[in-house]
């Protein structure tokens, strides 16, 4: 069915404080944003490694639901290249500002 990090992805999901937002700051989220903001940033971008794939635009996104992602990156739980090395970067702190500026876009 499911492996350990898929599970404890789900369990991050479920388990997140709906304060989420709080944990982080918009405005260092904004000086971290640049590794995102070149495909998240672009209506309709594709990607073409490791195959062609529709980028999605995260302005907007629940904070719960970027920690949940790019948690899930970091641990291997949800698998894409260039996500997983960008995500493995990122620290805590990193992944709820991230999450609190994107949130706040649209």
């Amino acid at each position: 069915m499911f492996n350990k990090p898929t599970w404890l992805a789900l369990g991050l999901v479920i388990s997140l404080p709906l304060a989420v937002q709080a944990a982080g700051d918009p405005q260092t989220g904004a000086k971290k944003n640049s590794m995102c903001i070149g495909c998240h940033g672009i209506d309709g971008y594709k990607t073409a490694f490791p195959s062609v794939y529709h980028v999605p635009k995260i302005g907007g996104q629940h904070a719960e639901y970027i920690v949940a992602a790019l948690t899930a990156y970091k641990t291997g739980a949800r698998k894409h290249p260039t996500m997983t090395a960008i995500a493995a970067q990122l620290s805590e702190q990193d992944i709820a500002d991230l999450a609190a500026y994107y949130t706040g876009k649209r």
